[in-house]
Formats: C-alpha cells, sequence, structure tokens
C-alpha cells in the first residue's frame, strides 16, 4: 500500500490506471481518404433516387441475354473413352478451394489431351488455409466422374501395382518448376506425355496456372467449361448450408433461379420462415449485394503495398512474409519495391473504405443489404469501421448462420469459402475488390455462364481507380462519381473472351457459351 493512501484510493488509482491501458490500447479507426470518406457519408444517405442513371440492381446490357450456355453439349461420341490408353494422371493441387478448382479442371483437359485416365484429384495441405480437406469433402465425387465419363475417364485411386511406385524416383513426378505457366498443350505433348507413355503415371505435384487459354483446342476448351460450370458439385451438407444462407439473406422460403438449381440440385432447402428458423439471419431484405473484400492477412502481405499503418505495419507484413512467402521476403532483402508504385500500377488490395467509396458514388443508398465475403479482414474492425459508417447493414455468414449450422464446416477453409462461393454467385449483384482473386474470378464466370444475362458484376479497374483516388485533394464528389461510374461501367459491356483471358471468368469463348444471332442463328 502507497504510504497516505487508504486501500480504497489505492484501488481507484489501480483501476485509472487499467482504464487508461485499455484506452491506449484501443485501435483507431484506419481511414486513408478522409475527405472522400466525409463527402461519401453525405452522399449516401441522398442515394437511392427514382433519377439514378445508374443501373444498380440490373445487367444494363441486353446483349447479355443473348449468350447462353453451350459447354453441356457433348463434343464426342457418347461412349465412354477406353480403358487402354497411356497411363494414369494423378494431381495434388495446392492453393485454397477456387486455386483447387482450376486446377482439377485443368487436369480434365490434360488427361484429355493425353489420352490418360484421371485419378481423382488430391488436395495438398497449405500452411496459409490450413485445411485438411479433399475432393470428396467438397465436391461430389460419383458426379464428377459420371458426368464427365464420356469425355476422360476418371478413377478413385491408382491400381495396386502402381500404388507402391516412388514416383519421384522413376522420374514421373512433375512440378510447377518443370511446366512453364500456362504452357501450351504441345508443351505436355513434348515433355510429359514420354514419361507417361514410359512409366504409366505421371504426378503433377502443385499444378496451379499450368495450362493455358488461347491455345487451347476447342474441343478440350469446352471440357474445361462441362467441369466448371457442371461436373463440380458440391456436396448436400454443403448445398443445404449454403441454401438456408441464401434463403435468409434472400427473406424467400424457396430458391427461384437457374442459378439456384445449378448451385444446390436437389437439395435445395423449402422450409417456411418461421421465427424459430430465422432467427439467425433477423430480417434480411428480398434482395441483396455481395461484396468480396480480399483485405486478408496473406493478399495485403503479398502485394508489397502499404496501408497507412505505418511502421508497426510494416515489421508486421514482413513478418508474415517471412513466415509464408519466404522466397518474397528474400527478394525484398535484395531489392526496393516503391509500395507507390504498386499503388498507381493498380496493385493494391482495396481496403474496405475504398470499395465503401466505390459503392457510394455508384449510387447504392445506406439501407443496402451486403454479404462480405472473404476470411479475417486485415486490421480487423477499426480498418472495417470506414465501411460500416457508409454502409451498417453489413453480415458475413457468421452473422446468418448458427454457430451449430457453422459447426461442420468450423477449421475447413476451403468448406466455408464455398459457402461464400454460393452466397456470392446467387447475389444480385456481386461486387469485386481485387481481380487477381481465383474466387472473384471463378464466381464472376458463374454468374456471366449460369445468369441469363441477369447477374451484374461491378468490377473496378484499379489502376484508374489509383489515379483518381490521387486526385482526392481537389476532386469534387460529382466529378469523383462520374469517374467511378465510367470506370465500372466499362467493364460490364458484354464481349467474347479477350485473347489471354480465363475462361474460368470470361466464358463468353467458343466450347463455353454461344450466342444467338440476330437472324435467329446461334454463332460458336
Amino acid at each position: 500500500m502507497v504510504y497516505g493512501y487508504s486501500l480504497i484510493d489505492e484501488l481507484a488509482l489501480v483501476m485509472k490506471e487499467l482504464k487508461q491501458n485499455i484506452v491506449r490500447r484501443e485501435p483507431a479507426e484506419q481511414i486513408m481518404h478522409a475527405r472522400l470518406l466525409q463527402m461519401a457519408t453525405s452522399a449516401v444517405t441522398k442515394n437511392g433516387s427514382e433519377s439514378e442513371d445508374f443501373a444498380l440492381w440490373e445487367e444494363p446490357y441486353k446483349q447479355a441475354r443473348k449468350w447462353t450456355p453451350c459447354a453441356a453439349k457433348h463434343s464426342l461420341a457418347d461412349e465412354e473413352p477406353d480403358e487402354i490408353n497411356n497411363g494414369f494422371i494423378l494431381i495434388s493441387a495446392n492453393g485454397g478451394l477456387n486455386q483447387q478448382r482450376v486446377a482439377v479442371c485443368n487436369a480434365v483437359v490434360v488427361a484429355a489431351l493425353l489420352n490418360a485416365t484421371l485419378v481423382l484429384p488430391r488436395f495438398l495441405y497449405s500452411s496459409v488455409w490450413k485445411d485438411t480437406s479433399q475432393f470428396g469433402d467438397i465436391y461430389q465425387e460419383d458426379y464428377f466422374v459420371n458426368y464427365m465419363k464420356n469425355d476422360v475417364r476418371i478413377v478413385k485411386e491408382l491400381p495396386p501395382h502402381l500404388q507402391s511406385l516412388d514416383l519421384e524416383a522413376i522420374g514421373s513426378q512433375v512440378t510447377d518448376m518443370d511446366i512453364s505457366k500456362e504452357a501450351e498443350p504441345s508443351e505436355f505433348v513434348k515433355s510429359v506425355l514420354p514419361i507417361l507413355q514410359q512409366n504409366g503415371v505421371v504426378h503433377f505435384l502443385g499444378f496451379g496456372n499450368r495450362l493455358g487459354f488461347d491455345s487451347v483446342p476447342v474441343h478440350l476448351q469446352r471440357l474445361r467449361c462441362r467441369c466448371n460450370f457442371h461436373a463440380l458439385k458440391f456436396v448436400p451438407e454443403l448445398q443445404r448450408a449454403g441454401s438456408l444462407l441464401v434463403q435468409r439473406l434472400r427473406k424467400v422460403n424457396a430458391m427461384q433461379t437457374e442459378m439456384d438449381k445449378q448451385l444446390f440440385g436437389n437439395n435445395m432447402l423449402d422450409t417456411a420462415f418461421s421465427a424459430e428458423n430465422h432467427d439467425a439471419g433477423g430480417g434480411g431484405p428480398s434482395r441483396y449485394l455481395a461484396l468480396h473484400m480480399r483485405f486478408e492477412e496473406d493478399m495485403v502481405a503479398y502485394s508489397l503495398c502499404e496501408f497507412g499503418g505505418g511502421e508497426e505495419e510494416r515489421r508486421e507484413l514482413q513478418a508474415y512474409r517471412e513466415t509464408h512467402f519466404p522466397a518474397l521476403a528474400t527478394r525484398l532483402r535484395n531489392a526496393t519495391v516503391s509500395p507507390e508504385e504498386q499503388r498507381s500500377l493498380g496493385r493494391c488490395p482495396l481496403t474496405p473504405e475504398e470499395s465503401g467509396l466505390i459503392l457510394s458514388a455508384l449510387g447504392y443508398p445506406r439501407r443496402t443489404f451486403i454479404y462480405v465475403a472473404g476470411s479475417q479482414i486485415y486490421g480487423g474492425a477499426p480498418r472495417l469501421r470506414p465501411l460500416t459508417r457508409l454502409y451498417p447493414n453489413l453480415v458475413t455468414k457468421e452473422d446468418i448462420l448458427t454457430a451449430s449450422e457453422l459447426a461442420p464446416f468450423k477449421n475447413f477453409s476451403s468448406r466455408l469459402a464455398a459457402l461464400d462461393f454460393i452466397a456470392c454467385a446467387s447475389a444480385d449483384v456481386f461486387a469485386v475488390t481485387d481481380s487477381g482473386s481465383q474466387l472473384s474470378s471463378l464466381v464472376s464466370g458463374f454468374r456471366i455462364y449460369h445468369g441469363r444475362g441477369r447477374a451484374p458484376t461491378l468490377h473496378p479497374n484499379r489502376k484508374r481507380y489509383a489515379q483518381v483516388l490521387a486526385e482526392e485533394g481537389s476532386i469534387a464528389w460529382g466529378g469523383f462519381r462520374k469517374r467511378v461510374r465510367q470506370m465500372v461501367e466499362e467493364y460490364k459491356r458484354v464481349s467474347p473472351r479477350p485473347r489471354g483471358r480465363s475462361v474460368y471468368r470470361q466464358p463468353r469463348t467458343p466450347g463455353c457459351m454461344c450466342r444467338a444471332a440476330g437472324d435467329g442463328s446461334v454463332d460458336f
């Protein structure tokens, strides 16, 4: 006890000190664009008027409805491939749910190209994603095998005489270092086929983005789309949970669209919305916007950008790189990378604040119901607060589904990501914040393919957006709004897949989608 103080006085001092520590530790709201945020806060309350000239909830171009799915049509004879072929293709796909999905469909194409049997893909454990899920935990194995049976032979495991082989020792293991990124089919024929013919098996380890797009023949391109848009169905457990999630977001008790049929199949829940089964979701509106916030620590660290957090942020992100991206961390020690240049080139993921500024400039009113996809936002609540200041009706799957409903998927990041995929694909509007994200890419493509021209996606050009933000000190709100709208509207224009672009993201291409011509005939 301090001399001259009573016990009550000493307790009061302790409580005061504790309170001061709590106040000191409370993180401040993280704001990078204070002037624009202030203008947006005023504007967002006026948004939603009848005079708005931006199509908030609709696809503005009717040409989008002329494109229809075509990949379900068989390109080959309606008979199963011969069991006698060049051998077996085994892949161990890296990354998270969406990277692995791309690897699976690319593997289908490579197996067909090399006249081989595909072994049901395996998923590698990642120190970033920390998920032990395998193919059958996420996708329906039998449906996948049966749907693709007329295109490529698929088995669930290697035959016994090949299981005991050390594939690396006999030269049958092919890593991402051995195949060019987005390689042409001829590279697989030249470098992989001889190994397959000699050993009867090839194991692709990693298989991240190893097959290109432009040089792939139409009949093989179709296999990609048959796989991605038709053959890969989530397991019933995920379909039922996803159905419940979307119903609560829409506040309806039955699925209604072609998209729903593709996502949920026979596992669409049809339950009355009584108080008991809707408590977790509150009283959501009939339509919602899904926002994919790709602002997790891994993306933020990998971008090499800075986000206003000063020296503490720099130390924290470098420590993350040292652990999860050691090659990148080493490169940084030997070379200087300018965060400002990264931002000017459009290589920085958008912060929640920057995403909110776009939505407010497009005219979405403050009451808009927004589903936020993604895992933990880097910076937590202080980083998210500028967005919630503009749009307080933000929810995640954790807000909509109860703890018991989410329990089967807890600690499985890929299965949780599948629920985000479903909610984003089903949304009335899907807003992308990072063009490099596989989830954004795959969901955008899924909405084009199955959306029947009624599933708009908002896609900002980050490089152009960075130029607009660089003028923050002088730009008026009217000018900011005009340039943001022009930027987003340009992406909405309907056109065939540009050269070099992913079929999974832009499926308006021969083998995937058909376009109705003016005379009633069909192109492609």
